[in-house]
C-alpha cells in the first residue's frame, strides 16, 4: 500500500522555488540538504498530518552526476512550479513489482534521514512525470516530523493528464486517499490548502 509523502516544487534556482512558495501559502521553507548523487539540493516547509513540500533544484555549486536527474530537472525551465508527488510504501520491491517501469533503486542518505526511491534511467516518472515517485524510509524519522507545522494541510491533489484513468487504474488498489482527484486534460499538477489565511493554490 502506498501513502502520500510529500510534494515537490521544481525550480532552476533554490532562491527562486522558496521565494515564490512562500508568496504561495505565506509560510517559507527551513533549509533541507544536498543530493550528491543528483546534483540538487532543497529546503522543506512543514504540512499538517505528516506531510511536507519539498522545494528542489540543480545545485550550481554541484558536480554533474553522470546521470540523469531525478524529478526530470535536467530538462525543467520556466517558473517555479509544481511538478512531482511523492509515495511512500514499506515494501519498495513489492511496490516495483506491481508498479512496473519505475526504474531501479537509489540508495541515499542525508544526516539522519536514509531512504531509497525508484528513479528512472533518464529521470522521467510515468505519464509525463505525473505518475507518483515511490519511496521507501530506511530511518526511525520522518522528514516531517522535524520541521514546523505552519497550519497548512492540504485539501486536494489533482493530478491531470490525457490519460488519467489509466493512471488513476494503475494505482488502483496501491493508493487510497481521497484528496488526490485525477481529471482528464493537459497535464500537470495543482495542489489546494487550507492555511491560517484561507484557501491556497499551487500548480
Amino acid at each position: 500500500m502506498l501513502e502520500l509523502d510529500h510534494l515537490a516544487i521544481s525550480a532552476e534556482t533554490l532562491d527562486e522555488g522558496c521565494e515564490w512558495l512562500s508568496a504561495a501559502v505565506d509560510a517559507g521553507p527551513v533549509p533541507g540538504g544536498q543530493h550528491a548523487r543528483f546534483g540538487t539540493h532543497n529546503r522543506l516547509l512543514g504540512l499538517s498530518k505528516g506531510l511536507y513540500l519539498e522545494v528542489i533544484a540543480v545545485d550550481p555549486d554541484a558536480p554533474a552526476p553522470g546521470r540523469a536527474r531525478w524529478f526530470d530537472l535536467d530538462r525543467f525551465s520556466g517558473a517555479p512550479r509544481l511538478t512531482n508527488w511523492i509515495c511512500r510504501t514499506d515494501d519498495l520491491e513489492a511496490a516495483e513489482a506491481a508498479l512496473p517501469d519505475m526504474g531501479p533503486q537509489v540508495a541515499l542518505e542525508r544526516g539522519d534521514l536514509k531512504w531509497r526511491m525508484a528513479v528512472p534511467e533518464d529521470g522521467r516518472l510515468p505519464f509525463d512525470n505525473c505518475h507518483p515517485a515511490i519511496i521507501q524510509w530506511d530511518c526511525p524519522a520522518h522528514p516531517a516530523t522535524m520541521l514546523p507545522d505552519h497550519g497548512i494541510a492540504l485539501r486536494r491533489l489533482i493530478v491531470t493528464h490525457p490519460e488519467a484513468q489509466s493512471l488513476e487504474a494503475r494505482l488502483e488498489g496501491h493508493l487510497n486517499d481521497r484528496r488526490i482527484v485525477f481529471e482528464t486534460g493537459a497535464k500537470g499538477l495543482r495542489a489546494e490548502f487550507d492555511t491560517p489565511g484561507g484557501c491556497r493554490f499551487l500548480g
